[in-house]
């Protein structure tokens, strides 16, 4: 149970600390697009976030499974990547700055949303590291229903930006070389 706690614990701080770097970057661009869809479906991501991490510490009932645990682990210097590169650029709402230097280096040179894998490892690593695997595909099914709609969304007004399109258009979405 403690080790449950610390890892959720730690999860749930770092959500909470990107929250309020996400908030100080959109109060740097004053001039942001959100698509109306987007912003109406953050609560629902928040939500799924959130029913994984205190599912997991609720329910979880094996002991940790150190290979779901390390890939939690595993996926975190990608997300610092990510941050470090895009830095008050990336906001966790999806929302794009109009005037926005599109991101061609680090993660962003194989991939148009790496952050979204990451994503997608932490919310079935975290459940599976402590035996609920029914909470994982729960999250997953979730996450990739809303995320099939944010990137649309997300996509449309980054298309808009100069650049976005001539680098991005033979990336794929989140797997390098895959999809």
């Amino acid at each position: 149970m403690l080790i449950r706690a610390m890892v959720c614990g730690l999860v749930a701080a770092s959500r909470l600390l990107e929250l309020r770097q996400s908030r100080r970057n959109l109060a740097a661009h004053p001039a942001t697009d959100e698509s109306r869809l987007s912003r109406r479906l953050f609560p629902l991501i928040v939500a799924v976030h959130t029913t994984v991490i205190c599912g997991t510490l609720l329910f979880g009932h094996r002991g940790p499974r150190a290979f779901w645990l390390l890939a939690l682990l595993a996926v975190q210097p990608l997300r610092w990547w990510v941050l470090k590169t895009l830095g008050n650029r990336w906001n966790a709402r999806g929302a794009v700055p109009r005037t926005m230097q599109v991101a061609t280096d680090g993660p962003y040179a194989f991939v148009r949303h790496p952050n979204y894998s990451v994503i997608a490892v932490e919310l079935a690593a975290l459940p599976l590291a402590f035996g609920l695997g029914r909470l994982a595909i729960a999250a997953g099914a979730a996450n990739a229903l809303l995320l099939a709609i944010r990137v649309r969304e997300e996509e449309a007004l980054l298309f808009r930006l100069p650049g976005y399109k001539e680098h991005f258009a033979t990336r794929p979405r989140f797997l390098p070389f895959l999809f």
